[in-house]
């Protein structure tokens, strides 16, 4: 096996991309013990990775060609041994390559010609496998053998535990207290159950007793946010544009439940440990649904479904979502007797 010292561990963005990384990077540091991980990761997404056990430097990016391009000097310096690139697209193996790193490790599916740029190829025997099952076979090709389940290692700081415990005093949250997290957006428009149907949902857990709703979001989700609650009954505590990326573990570890559409919040929910009630549509949950067992996902199959597509064709606008009825929803965070149309993970 290969003696690394130096690792490069490219996956640039999003946030549910970087956290199927993450059993990867364990395999990783467990065969290579002595090796300093550096991660290339996306500025905006830094505050995740700095809270992810086993990366020694992060190595954050500035939006657009100049900010990649700027970094590659700080690249060549560190005289990387290997350039692990689990993102798969262009941009990213030609980081790789660019790093100056003798060994360059990829998919061989890599898209838009990605492939090209490494030196060790690892195939991916069907499109169909979780994208943290993906991320794993690069770390086996590597000599990294999973002894066991994927873990998802975060270090969290006390420092963040703390200030959650302030923002739930300052929203009437006693911490240690049972709520549900609910995520109504989605960088898709067609990953997004409809509003009303999160208003009717979050209503009805009120009315049940479920506890506190507390809804979250980054900035530019508020509307999203204050579309539901405004079509709402019930009060509910709206913390959308106040949670930044780095407290995310620690505030998704403090939930029972995470109700969501599929979403980057969704998978980090699932690493920590939170159950998970999920919401698909054009999307599939084999390749990027919660991981691990005691979550649940809802979808209404139809034909077209999963389409991947970031806009609906269907004669009926978005029916793999919309026809999920909040009834449903309400049967799956109970623990009921699932209906036909969920699909347990």
């Amino acid at each position: 096996m290969a003696d690394y010292r130096r690792i490069l561990l490219i996956k640039p963005s999003s946030l549910g991309d970087i956290v199927h990384a993450m059993p990867a990077l364990a395999a990783l540091r467990r065969a290579y013990p002595s090796a300093g991980v550096t991660w290339l990761v996306k500025r905006q997404w830094s505050g995740l990775v700095e809270r992810i056990a086993g990366v020694d430097r992060i190595l954050a990016v500035d939006p657009g060609l100049t900010g990649w391009l700027s970094r590659v000097p700080a690249l060549r310096a560190e005289r990387f041994d290997v350039a692990v690139d689990l993102q798969g697209l262009l941009r990213s193996a030609l980081m790789g390559w660019m790093s100056g790193a003798p060994r360059r490790v990829g998919f061989a599916n890599a898209r838009e010609g990605g492939s090209w740029w490494y030196n060790q190829l690892v195939p991916v025997p069907t499109a169909d496998m979780h994208a943290v099952d993906r991320c794993l076979l690069v770390a086996k090709a590597m000599g990294a053998e999973a002894p066991g389940p994927a873990e998802f290692r975060f270090r969290i700081p006390q420092t963040d535990h703390d200030r959650i415990d302030q923002l739930l005093r300052g929203a009437g949250v006693s911490p240690g207290s049972r709520w549900t997290a609910m995520n109504v957006s989605a960088r898709w428009p067609t990953k997004r159950w409809p509003a009303a149907s999160f208003a009717a949902l979050a209503d009805r857990l009120s009315a049940e007793g479920v506890g506190p709703v507390l809804f979250m979001g980054g900035p530019d989700e508020r509307e999203d946010v204050a579309a539901v609650r405004g079509m709402m009954k019930a009060a509910s505590i709206d913390l959308s544009g106040v949670l930044p990326v780095g407290l995310l573990p620690a505030f998704l570890n403090r939930a029972a439940l995470l109700i969501t559409n599929d979403s980057g919040p969704m998978h980090i929910a699932a690493a920590v440990g939170t159950r998970v009630v999920a919401l698909f549509g054009p999307t599939s949950p084999v390749r990027t649904g919660p991981y691990g067992s005691g979550h649940t996902v809802l979808t209404h199959r139809i034909s077209c479904s999963p389409c991947f597509s970031r806009s609906c064709r269907n004669s009926e606008q978005l029916a793999c979502l919309s026809n999920i009825t909040p009834d449903q929803v309400c049967s799956a965070v109970a623990h009921r007797e699932p209906c036909q149309l969920s699909s347990p993970l």
